[in-house]
């Protein structure tokens, strides 16, 4: 129980200090206010529409959508690049000294709706697939090797409640609940093979204007594993705590065992619109990343991070 108490305190921390999913606020279209101008909708408006959790929001089925954000980071720079993965089960892979620590990131992440309507009322079943690659593109002595590629295939499906219940007393608004199957491995042959299959179990909901998500992770028991120990170092549970600048936005993330404050990780992710008159396109990207488990390659490595780019795709 001290462990809850110091996490809400913390998230308590975060929220106030005013944090949008950069992949929901720069998809969707802009309102205008009482003078005409551009401004972004309420964050419990941003969910609906990116989730389509309305009947006026329907866009149908097998239309291709962003899921994650997509974004190019050619500055990222690690202060402790992992050179020998390992893991209980695997072992040490071959060291790799000449790694360097300047590094490209690409993240990918799309999603498609396969049944609309399916079962409740306006809720959908939707598949999603989303690659992180970290890239040594400046390491010309190497070869430019692709250092880790994670691929995360998904499927879950999404019930909206805000206009229907009412389930937390205050000013909490319950958006929606979302359950789901995801696969999530490296790619790698051993010893540098990691991987998981879990059920994933969350929501989102609206807290005074801010929006609050978490996901717990339900790990699935394999008899061959790669990484037994992976959620005690990369975690199990997802807090994603976001809101609206202006023109800009600000999200935090927490990974967590539970809801630990040990190990884990905390990322922060800032974007603002290359031309003001088109907030709705590329972005100037910052993203800080301080913890474990930033791949699957690295879940037991800790390191911090700082990488500079834009925001690639908005579909």
């Amino acid at each position: 129980m001290k462990n809850v108490a110091n996490y809400l305190r913390v998230l308590a921390c975060v929220v106030g200090s005013v944090l949008v999913l950069p992949s929901v606020a720069s998809e969707l279209p802009l309102d205008e206010n009482e003078n005409g101008e551009q401004v972004l909708p309420s964050t419990g408006e941003l969910v609906s529409r990116f989730w389509e959790l309305e009947p006026e929001h329907k866009r149908g089925i097998y239309q291709m959508r962003t899921y994650q954000s997509n974004y190019l980071l050619p500055v990222h720079y690690t202060d402790n690049i992992n050179i020998q993965p390992t893991s209980p089960s695997r072992g040490p892979s071959e060291l790799q000294d000449g790694f360097k620590r300047e590094e490209v990131k690409i993240q990918l992440s799309l999603r498609t709706k396969v049944l609309e309507d399916f079962l409740l009322p306006n809720a959908d079943v939707w598949v999603a697939y989303t690659q992180k690659s970290l890239w040594q593109a400046w390491n010309s002595a190497d070869s430019s090797p692709f250092r880790s590629t994670d691929h995360n295939p998904e499927i879950f499906y999404v019930v909206p409640l805000a206009e229907r219940f009412d389930l937390i007393p205050g000013p909490v608004r319950l958006q929606m609940l979302k359950v789901g199957f995801a696969h999530h491995s490296n790619g790698q042959s051993q010893p540098l093979s990691r991987s998981w299959n879990y059920w994933n179990i969350g929501g989102a909901f609206e807290v005074g204007g801010f929006l609050v998500e978490s996901a717990y992770k339900l790990r699935i028991n394999e008899s061959d594993d790669d990484n037994p120990d992976l959620e005690r170092y990369a975690g199990n549970f997802d807090t994603r705590v976001t809101g609206i600048f202006d023109l800009s936005s600000l999200t935090v993330t927490r990974v967590s065992r539970n809801l630990s404050l040990n190990k884990g990780s905390w990322q922060l992710d800032f974007t603002y619109p290359i031309r003001k008159s088109v907030p709705d396109g590329a972005r100037f990207h910052l993203q800080i990343f301080s913890g474990y488990g930033e791949t699957l390659t690295d879940y037991n490595h800790y390191q911090n991070r700082i990488g500079i780019g834009i925001v690639l795709l908005n579909i």
